[in-house]
């Protein structure tokens, strides 16, 4: 492989195990892809990959070349975000990553605000599911609800998150009746805050985004444990929680970058101001 570019394209398709999803990937056609593989093959004399109905496996002669090639992929990264510390800038794009309840509900106000302070920055939001790769340069700056965040990002913990049971003011508790509740889509039984606080629970239903669990709490489908700041942003007059202590979570609201990026001007701007928003805001993540 000659270039970074053989390596790229070998990596995305080793990696996804599709031709398809490697050119979303690298942001080029289908075909590009395909030709590109079939060229370095043919350049160095040696199939890399096994077409099979699943998907493209990696053959077993390059299996090797393929841990190399994560290595110098690692290097390039750090040579990246490297050259990235050095900038001293107030200028340029900074992409953040949070979760997309957190964006919608509270920090999408505050946009407008950093824009008119800082108009040469211009910011790339990521609120898709999912964490995103800050050491793979996918993000900047993140705003992660963690327990324990990894050790080649640097920030500061904000906050622990408050925990709640919620409920619709139409959903009628009762201690003669079973208890519908909203679980995680991985939950394998009925939770323990729920047989701990609530008359005969059963599971109404399962869902895997907390915007939706508490739309459906709105709804009267169940009950839910949720973390409180969802319903101090939402505010829906719909919904109440029980009067119940519940044990102290070990989550909490962490504000991240990489520590390559620790002194890139304007990265640290805008980390800066998000602690800002975040701390003066810290009831909505501490208080049921």
């Amino acid at each position: 492989m000659n270039d970074w570019d053989d390596i790229r394209y070998f990596l995305s398709v080793a990696k996804t195990g599709s031709v398809t999803a490697a050119s979303r990937e690298l942001g080029v056609n289908h075909s590009t892809v395909s030709r590109r593989i079939k060229a370095l093959e043919k350049r160095h004399g040696v199939r890399l990959f096994d077409q099979l109905r699943s998907g493209y496996k990696i053959t077993d002669q390059a299996a090797d070349v393929f841990e190399l090639a994560l290595e110098i992929e690692a290097l390039s990264q750090s040579f990246s975000r490297k050259l990235l510390g050095l900038d001293s800038r107030l200028q340029g794009p900074v992409n953040i990553t949070m979760p997309h309840d957190i964006f919608e509900f509270f920090f999408v106000q505050h946009l407008a605000e950093f824009q008119q302070r800082y108009p040469n920055i211009s910011i790339n939001m990521l609120v898709a599911k999912g964490l995103k790769d800050l050491a793979a340069r996918e993000a900047d700056i993140a705003v992660r609800l963690s327990s324990n965040p990894p050790d080649y990002l640097v920030g500061r913990k904000i906050c622990n998150l408050a925990h709640g049971i919620y409920h619709s003011n139409d959903l009628a508790l009762s201690d003669h009746t079973r208890t519908p509740v909203i679980a995680w889509t991985d939950q394998l039984g009925i939770p323990d805050w729920a047989i701990a606080h609530v008359h005969k629970p059963f599971i109404a239903l399962k869902v895997n985004d907390l915007l939706a669990m508490y739309k459906a709490v709105e709804q009267g489908l169940g009950v839910a444990r949720m973390p409180a700041y969802m319903h101090n942003m939402y505010k829906s007059n719909h919904i109440n929680v029980l009067p119940v202590n519940l044990p102290k979570s070990p989550w909490g609201v962490w504000l991240l970058s990489h520590v390559d990026l620790r002194n890139t001007l304007r990265v640290q701007t805008c980390r800066e101001y998000i602690f800002e928003k975040l701390e003066s805001s810290i009831e909505l993540f501490e208080k049921t």
